[in-house]
């Protein structure tokens, strides 16, 4: 069985919601809104946004929990550990998984670059948080 610390797995994905919170509310709400082509009327016209908060934050349990075996094998046979590795998975998870997968909005959709790089920045900090959370957290 892999030894997976759960209390973390979710702290990690809590933080990821809060940092989701403070990255798209008050730190570049406005912009994300722009780039997207969203109006605050269309947020407003949301009717279900505790169901949607609820996925995401299940989203978030998802990717914690993932990355949290992403460690393990890091520890295991590359014998990283502790910040070294909590960073290193974020980063490479982030670089393998989510960068080349997003690279589509812009490349098919025609979403602007901007919007790629505000997205995959919050991306890229959320697993690094998630990252350290999850190797320190004995």
């Amino acid at each position: 069985m892999v030894p997976i610390n759960y209390g973390a797995v979710v702290v990690a994905a809590l933080a990821s919601m809060v940092l989701g919170y403070l990255w798209y509310g008050p730190l570049f709400g406005k912009v994300w809104m722009k780039l997207s082509g969203k109006t605050q009327e269309s947020m407003s016209a949301k009717s279900n946004m505790g169901g949607m908060y609820l996925l995401a934050f299940i989203g978030s349990l998802v990717m914690a929990f993932v990355l949290a075996h992403a460690l393990v094998f890091a520890s295991t046979y590359l014998h990283v550990m502790g910040t070294s590795a909590g960073l290193q998975a974020g980063f490479w998870n982030w670089l393998g998984f989510i960068a080349p997968v997003t690279l589509g909005m812009v490349l098919w959709d025609g979403k602007p670059w901007k919007l790629w790089i505000l997205l995959n920045t919050y991306q890229l900090l959320s697993l690094l948080i998630m990252g350290l959370i999850l190797a320190n957290w004995k």
